[in-house]
């Protein structure tokens, strides 16, 4: 391919460029090499001062020679401008330009953070290909960095909703998350909808080293198996018919940081040998490229099917489960600790009336024991929305169980049939998704599917009746 069809289509965002040398035929001999394709160029004879000059003009690339004393072959003075530029912006893109034969001294400037080298005389079309190839590098880390800010601002954890409890069921998750959040080990969280599965992921990532970088959520059970790929690992420009522009997966978004696999056991079984090999090789493909990225992400899953379905190798593969499953933390549903739903409810009647601008009501002690005896199929999640609900609809001084509209519930008989003639549409929907969610044992997903419906349309329809 010729040098002008190598760069079309990427004159439009022509990268600018810092070099630097003291031998001012070459400055002359790079600029006219590289004036056709790049925004902007400047030159300097000397190192020093590098990081000011690079601040000045946050170049794209920067071409850096390694030795400007009269008789120097050694490259010292190179390497210290290297890690001056690094120290001041890690971020910097920095080509070094050696003298034919100066291997070593490129090989042990690539190790302190030049992303490649030149060697003197050079080749045009080496040196054009170079410096697009440092500059789409620079590009991709800029967008990684920022997609990674991106994802870690819409996965920040809402503060309204901690982990809450204090039974012994709840110490024990505690401690789990306290001895392994530290560690860089996988971890499974399993539980039933609602129990807060996603706030232990958070709470793990929050107190461990990476707290720093992205906590990236992937909620499988909502990924199309035709954008699996695309989704996880990213794809390039024209890689299909949508993909509009490159863009990164979420696990290379979470590079550094850590990933949350949310619904992980209702990945099918035919894509799970794409994420293990990932997971192993730490490594991605984008879609379009033949090129592998290389990852660093440490693994939170979480799943509301029981053990004996992830152990089933119909469903679920064992290698998999073993990647994933370095440490298990087991999340109660709400009815094993009854003991935590008073203060679970001192925390969101005051968090909702302050939301809503309403006045605090106490809460008369007939109506909590009422409350702590209901089974609460829906866990914390379902213990929130009564609340919220209750802040909103109360007129009383005082919460009355009418208020939760828990005072059928809390006593709830089985789903009964429709009766002859009672064709009202809102009653017959009722009692078809709760008997979808009782015989599922309230797993979203396949009440959800045997339902015909979506999960986010059956949240939807939970909420309008109240379940």
């Amino acid at each position: 391919m010729s040098v002008s069809g190598q760069w079309e289509g990427w004159l439009e965002t022509r990268p600018s460029l810092l070099i630097v040398d003291d031998d001012r035929d070459v400055l002359l001999s790079a600029r006219l090499a590289l004036r056709a394709h790049a925004s902007e160029i400047v030159t300097a004879e000397s190192a020093d001062g590098l990081p000011a000059l690079y601040a000045r003009h946050r170049p794209d690339v920067v071409l850096l020679d390694m030795n400007y004393s009269r008789g120097s072959t050694s490259g010292q003075e190179g390497f210290r401008a290297l890690e001056a530029l690094k120290a001041a912006a890690p971020e910097a893109v920095v080509l070094v330009i050696t003298a034919h034969g100066g291997v070593n001294i490129a090989v042990e400037a690539m190790k302190r953070g030049a992303t490649d080298f030149v060697s003197k005389p050079w080749v045009n079309e080496r040196l054009v290909a170079s410096v697009k190839t440092a500059a789409a590098l620079g590009a991709s880390r800029r967008e990684a960095a920022t997609e990674r800010q991106r994802t870690a601002v819409a996965a920040a954890p809402a503060r309204e909703t901690p982990l809450l409890g204090h039974s012994a069921a709840m110490r024990e998750v505690l401690s789990l998350i306290e001895r392994a959040a530290p560690t860089d080990a996988n971890v499974l969280i399993l539980g039933e909808n609602g129990t807060g599965k996603e706030l232990v992921a958070r709470e793990i990532h929050a107190r461990s080293g990476r707290a720093a970088r992205a906590l990236v959520s992937v909620d499988l059970g909502a990924v199309a198996e035709s954008l699996f790929d695309s989704e996880l690992f990213g794809h390039l420009k024209g890689a299909f018919t949508d993909a509009k522009a490159d863009r990164i997966g979420r696990l290379q978004a979470a590079d550094g940081g850590t990933l949350f696999l949310d619904e992980i056991g209702n990945l099918p079984l035919h894509l799970q040998p794409k994420l293990l090999t990932a997971l192993e090789q730490r490594q991605v493909t984008p879609v379009g490229s033949n090129r592998a990225v290389a990852i660093d992400v440490r693994v939170v899953a979480a799943t509301n099917a029981g053990q004996a379905a992830l152990n089933d190798e119909a469903r679920f593969r064992p290698d998999l489960l073993f990647r994933l499953n370095t440490v298990t933390i087991q999340v109660p549903p709400l009815r094993a600790r009854r003991e935590d739903v008073p203060g679970l409810l001192a925390h969101y009647l005051p968090l909702f009336a302050r939301k809503y601008g309403r006045a605090e009501r106490p809460l008369p002690a007939d109506v909590l024991a009422a409350l702590c005896a209901h089974d609460w199929p829906g866990n914390v999640r379902e213990l929130r929305h009564v609340a919220e609900r209750a802040v909103i609809l109360a007129t009383g001084d005082a919460f009355a169980l009418s208020d939760f509209a828990l005072a059928a519930a809390v006593a709830r008989a089985p789903v009964a049939p429709v009766a002859e003639g009672d064709l009202n549409l809102d009653r017959a929907e009722r009692r078809m998704i709760e008997a979808a969610l009782k015989k599922h044992g309230y797993n979203i997903s396949l009440a959800a599917g045997e339902l015909g419906l979506t999960r986010a349309s059956l949240y939807r329809r939970m909420e309008k009746h109240g379940l």
